[in-house]
């Protein structure tokens, strides 16, 4: 039988809180335009350099099982973002960083977790409501697509040029997926309909 280890009140408090802390120091350092490269060493293969959060994030795994539950907690919210939304993971380990320890900080304090929790919902809500009104659809396809693709490429106007051929090309609603080749050009290949690239077809 598995040896569970048990943590209560402040000790398991700190102890996710160091976990919440050493995974978001390794990611905070990816965010944004100005963000640094992390060097991810592999059990397999060589070293990978990325800049990606959620990269960084799965990589991590702490000896202490409380810091790991912790870590755990703010990769999980990476990873959602991720799904979601396809980008936004570093910027998502700050936040819950922020927000962790500050819920700690007023759970220390004897405040109630549950009203916190109805508390942050509130928040969120909020502020969806507030960058819905901010926000604008891309209606210049061109130049919208090319400048948000460019942003998500580390400023990279080359591939935001080339991703807003490709969302020209396939529409609003079509799939884009992006593959390595063997040249050193880069080339838009828009395949109508669907493609089996393996099967009885």
């Amino acid at each position: 039988m598995a040896v569970k280890e048990l943590s209560f009140e402040n000790d398991a408090r700190k102890a996710l809180l160091a976990g919440v802390e050493k995974l978001a120091a390794a990611v905070k350092s990816t965010l944004g335009p100005r963000g640094r490269n992390a060097v991810l060493d592999k059990s397999w293969g060589g070293p990978t350099v990325t800049k990606d959060g959620v990269s960084v994030a799965e990589e991590i795994e702490l000896r202490n099982k409380v810091e790991n539950l912790g870590a755990r907690l703010v990769r999980e919210a990476a990873s959602k973002t991720s799904d979601d939304s396809g980008d936004g993971t570093t910027t998502a380990t700050v936040l819950a960083e922020a927000i962790f320890k500050a819920g700690l900080r007023q759970v220390a304090a004897g405040a109630d977790p549950n009203a916190l929790v109805r508390g942050l919902r509130k928040g969120v809500e909020s502020v969806v409501e507030e960058i819905q009104k901010l926000s604008c659809p891309v209606s210049d396809v061109s130049g919208g697509i090319a400048a948000v693709a460019s942003i998500s490429a580390n400023n990279d106007r080359e591939i935001g040029k080339i991703m807003a051929e490709a969302f020209n090309k396939v529409g609003k609603d079509g799939v884009i997926t992006v593959e390595e080749g063997k040249s050193l050009e880069t080339d838009i290949d828009v395949v109508e309909g669907m493609q089996f690239d393996r099967g009885y077809l």
